[in-house]
């Protein structure tokens, strides 16, 4: 996951609606199952999805009231305390 790109999806979702990268997202998982992708193009699809799901996350808990600032700290730290166990 890439903190610039999630904070850049994250404006995104701000200035048009969550719909649109929840929609991308369910096309790029269908997109996992084609047969002759090799691993190369699954690990950039997988990384795109994983930063799509970041920004829906860090989205939901700016709407819940938390500065953005801090909830892509929040976020983040959430991802490397769950990379360090």
């Amino acid at each position: 996951m890439k903190l610039p790109i999630i904070k850049h999806l994250t404006q995104f979702i701000e200035e048009n609606d969550q719909d649109y990268v929840n929609e991308t997202i369910e096309v790029l998982e269908a997109l996992c199952e084609v047969p002759s992708l090799k691993d190369e193009e699954l690990d950039v699809i997988a990384e795109l999805i994983s930063n799509m799901y970041g920004a829906v996350e860090v989205d939901k808990m700016v709407k819940a009231g938390m500065p953005k600032k801090e909830a892509l700290n929040t976020f983040m730290q959430r991802v490397l305390g769950s990379i360090d166990k």
